[in-house]
């Protein structure tokens, strides 16, 4: 049984435009995948705590220890331990909201999302071979000249290198805050591209 695991950053909640987004391509992998199994990790209800400096001390001492059973790992063990990763975060501000930089932060964990070799060259050690973002975003930054401010989609390809994860992909539904544009007809487009990528993620 495949084990999905979904991201979810949408601070808007269901009035999210990524949310609903997403939601149609996990109905789609559902379907195409009816063995699989979707685990959700609701970053508004779940709230993990930022690395305050007391945070950080306690998973200091807990690291050191060789205690990476401890609870405060459980969400670095959980995806990288998943089959398949799903993100689902609206870009804002040139990249994805604070959330989301702060789970992050918690499951970037030495040893267990990653690690070093012999000659100090960073391993990945997650399971998935493949991570999607789903996200919407106001204007178009897949432009040549405006992919460059794209910093969100950037950083997760990035981190997937690090994690071990070969393979990135976005799905993007772009321009919804240009008054020139027809919202529905981009949403439905992207909802279409979603259905397709369902069947082969």
């Amino acid at each position: 049984m495949e084990q999905l695991l979904f991201i979810n950053a949408c601070v808007r909640g269901e009035r999210s435009r990524t949310l609903k987004l997403a939601r149609r391509f996990l109905d789609r992998w559902q379907q195409a995948h009816p063995d699989g199994a979707v685990t959700e990790v609701d970053l508004c209800k779940d709230r993990p705590v930022p690395q305050y400096p007391e945070v950080l001390a306690e998973r200091d001492e807990l690291w050191n220890a060789g205690k990476l059973d401890d609870p405060m790992f459980d969400l670095a063990h959980q995806f990288a331990a998943a089959d398949r990763i799903v993100v689902a975060a609206p870009f804002w501000d040139l990249s994805f909201p604070a959330i989301l930089k702060i789970y992050l932060e918690r499951i970037s964990v030495t040893n267990i999302t990653f690690g070093y070799d012999e000659q100090g060259n960073n391993v990945g050690l997650c399971k998935a071979g493949k991570l999607l973002l789903i996200t919407t975003r106001g204007g178009n930054f897949s432009l040549p000249e405006t992919a460059w401010m794209e910093m969100g989609a950037r950083q997760l390809e990035a981190l997937c290198a690090m994690y071990g994860i070969d393979s990135f992909q976005c799905l993007a539904a772009e321009g919804l805050d240009d008054i020139r544009n027809d919202k529905e007809a981009i949403l439905a487009e992207a909802m279409g591209r979603a259905d397709a990528m369902a069947e082969v993620f």
